[in-house]
């Protein structure tokens, strides 16, 4: 089994002063084994932060990130499941289905996590997963009225089969989800892909990296 925190959105401290405690007091270290964040995490203080919850962070660029060590996209795998992570602006518009599964398929992975809306979404598509963090802090976004909910993924790995853990604040209360995804044969894939609608080329991915994000 292996832990991994899904994370992105933050904005510290240029839209929002920190995590909200509830969140920090879940986030102890020695329990996660990994960091996949969406970005815009925005301060060097709040990466070694991030550091402390656990031993390997990796991080793709969004577009407050002043950093220039944080790659556009990140590839891992974690046993039979392929897991790409981008900051989901190049995908326009942003969170539109269609062009998700299309990053997917050009990034050739099982498991998409993409950020940018600011809004928690975990779901199966054309046998792939697609994991959106939302906005950790709950930071402001131009994209829609009001504030968003606060919100970070865990995920539970455990071979083909991943489980989605979301916890979102609500009402100042911790409210948790979850989401279950198993890799389909490649056989079931191809019954519920059919006909492509959509030209992976329009996914505004020009170049795919696999690398460590550090600050």
């Amino acid at each position: 089994m292996v832990l991994v925190l899904i994370i992105g959105d933050l904005h510290i401290p240029t839209r929002i002063h920190d995590l909200p405690a509830k969140f920090k007091k879940l986030l102890v270290p020695g329990k996660i084994g990994q960091i996949l964040c969406t970005g815009n995490i925005c301060d060097k203080e709040t990466y070694d932060y991030l550091r402390t919850v656990a031993p390997e962070v990796l991080s793709v660029k969004g577009d407050f990130d002043s950093t220039g060590h944080f790659p556009q996209s990140v590839i891992i795998n974690h046993g039979p499941l392929k897991f790409g992570v981008i900051s989901g602006t190049q995908c326009i518009p942003i969170g539109d289905v269609d062009i998700l599964a299309a990053t997917s398929r050009q990034m050739d992975v099982d498991i998409l996590i993409s950020g940018g809306t600011h809004r928690f979404e975990a779901f199966e598509y054309e046998g792939r997963f697609y994991v959106n963090p939302g906005s950790a802090t709950g930071a402001w976004s131009g994209l829609w009225p009001g504030e968003a909910t606060p919100s970070f993924a865990l995920l539970d790995i455990q071979g083909p089969v991943v489980v989605t853990y979301v916890y979102q604040l609500v009402d100042g209360e911790v409210k948790v989800d979850k989401v279950e995804y198993r890799k389909p044969d490649p056989s079931e894939i191809a019954n519920k892909v059919g006909n492509d609608p959509v030209n992976s080329s329009n996914t505004g991915l020009e170049g795919v990296e696999t690398a460590e994000g550090a600050w």
